[in-house]
């Protein structure tokens, strides 16, 4: 057996090309291979909404993310875990990198208690209580099965003040050692750490360098696009990158429209997921390189041209605006499917491109022709 076709054992990182902070590379572990920059399609449920999973993968993605808090709720752990684990429960042969419930912290305060000890939830399904520490988090995703595992920590919604911001960040990284602890040494598998401190450089560098004092596969950047305008979160993106180890990949965490993934990649983010694509598509919008287009606009309802007729994405391609416009406003199932595919296709073609500009040298310039298609906007409106 050729080294090239020998079985990966471990989790690596490889930086390939770099054009300035911008670089692309390839993380590798058993369940295959994830190319970055990569943009990570959103199985809250560990399903990706209104797709399949063979469709998922055509598109180009090389992993998806699973959530551990509505995962833990339903169907439960301990059941994905007799039933094979998520990837075989969802058909999803290829890489998973779960959250850790952390985000619910913040989201879904009017249900929680905490303290140092970690979360108190009461189940927005049924009511029932349910105890959320590190260790539980790290078991549970565990239990899914999946690749990469998140460090649970505390997520505060911006703005917030300096003293709230270090608190949090404080207590995440009292959580952070504990699941580190917890996690282990899983050959094959990692633990990312998450870095925190709101909008305050001083709490974001205090936090990137102990998580990195920690030893983590991988570094998280959480805390951002929760309220606060773009250019905090590129400013703090810029705060951090310097003190997160070079040989380790970076995921900035629910991330983001088009611009935020273009900017975030300019400074270095290697990873993203976002509901935003699949959540958009099942409300009648699709992301095209033209821009944002709304489906229900009255405008497209006698167009008979496609959303796109040079994309390779058959939705974008072969469907008319006239009957995605028809679809949408009669709320059937089939528009929504059509537009999500649309939208992940226009993600994964970013991303893409962003990949071979970076190992050509030229993403400055893939940038500005990219944001110049989106300023110029969509073809002139259909003439009849």
């Amino acid at each position: 057996m050729s080294l090239a076709e020998a079985p990966v054992r471990d989790f690596t990182f490889t930086v390939k090309a770099t054009d300035g902070q911008a670089r692309t590379g390839e993380i590798r572990m058993p369940r295959g291979v994830i190319r970055t920059p990569a943009f990570m399609p959103v199985g809250t449920a560990g399903t990706v909404k209104a797709m399949y999973p063979e469709q998922v993968r055509a598109l180009g993605a090389d992993v998806v993310l699973g959530n551990t808090y509505h995962l833990m709720l339903r169907p439960g752990a301990e059941r994905v875990a007799r039933l094979g684990g998520l990837h075989k429960m969802m058909n999803w042969p290829h890489p998973i990198l779960t959250d850790s419930g952390g985000f619910q912290v913040m989201s879904l305060a009017q249900l929680r208690k905490l303290d140092e000890n970690g979360v108190t939830f009461r189940s927005h399904v049924d009511g029932a209580k349910h105890v959320l520490t590190p260790e539980r988090s790290i078991e549970i995703q565990g239990l899914l099965g999946s690749d990469i595992q998140m460090q649970l920590d505390e997520c505060v919604k911006l703005p917030c003040s300096d003293k709230e911001a270090e608190r949090a960040m404080e207590l995440s990284l009292r959580w952070a050692e504990r699941s580190r602890v917890a996690f282990g040494e899983q050959p094959g598998k990692a633990l990312y750490g998450i870095v925190q401190g709101g909008a305050v450089p001083s709490l974001r560098v205090r936090s990137a360098r102990a998580l990195a004092d920690m030893g983590f596969k991988g570094y998280s950047i959480g805390g951002l696009a929760v309220g606060e305008p773009q250019e905090i979160m590129l400013a703090m993106i810029e705060t951090v990158e310097p003190w997160l180890p070079k040989e380790k990949p970076r995921y900035l965490m629910g991330v983001g429209t088009p611009d935020d993934l273009i900017e975030s990649v300019r400074r270095g983010v290697d990873m993203f997921d976002c509901v935003m694509p699949t959540r958009a598509g099942r409300h009648g919008q699709a992301f095209t390189r033209f821009g944002k287009l709304n489906l229900r606009n009255a405008r497209h309802a006698d167009d008979p041209r496609p959303i796109d007729e040079t994309s390779s994405c058959p939705a974008a391609r072969d469907y008319s605006r006239a009957y995605l416009h028809h679809l949408v406003k009669s709320g059937e199932i089939l528009g929504m499917m059509l537009l999500t595919w649309v939208n992940l296709a226009y993600y994964q073609d970013l991303t893409a491109g962003m990949r071979q500009a970076i190992a050509e040298g030229r993403y400055d310039d893939f940038a500005a022709h990219t944001k110049e298609g989106w300023a110029r906007g969509d073809l002139e409106p259909w003439a009849g």
